[in-house]
């Protein structure tokens, strides 16, 4: 039963924020930016009463996988004027994180001998 109850919250967080952005997308962009996952993740490991390194955890290793996706969100706005939602999303933004991550991982197992996997 607590799991469907974080199903309906979490999911009633990311409908609002669709909500919003439809009314204004600067305001729908600037909430959409917000670690609000992440956050709402943290408490639900809190009130489950994981450790604090887990939690700790889970926070740094957050960090870690979004530099990767950052390279997307630059050049998105151009590739879906290009070439359209569909090929931007499913094709050129998969592939621009999948290669920032495999850089990612490579760099920080290679030189600092930290796996990230």
């Amino acid at each position: 039963m607590f799991i469907f109850f974080k199903i309906l919250i979490t999911a009633l967080i990311v409908v609002i924020v669709t909500e919003i952005a439809k009314f204004n997308d600067r305001i729908g962009g600037l909430i959409a930016a917000l670690p609000i996952t992440t956050f709402i993740i943290l408490f639900w490991l809190h009130y489950e009463n994981n450790s604090v390194e887990k939690i700790s955890n889970h926070a740094s290793y957050t960090l870690l996988y979004v530099l990767p996706t950052l390279p997307m969100f630059l050049v998105f706005p151009y590739l879906i004027n290009k070439f359209g939602f569909y090929w931007s999303i499913f094709f050129f933004s998969v592939l621009i994180t999948a290669f920032f991550f495999i850089v990612l991982v490579h760099f920080f197992t290679k030189k600092y001998g930290y796996k990230i996997l």
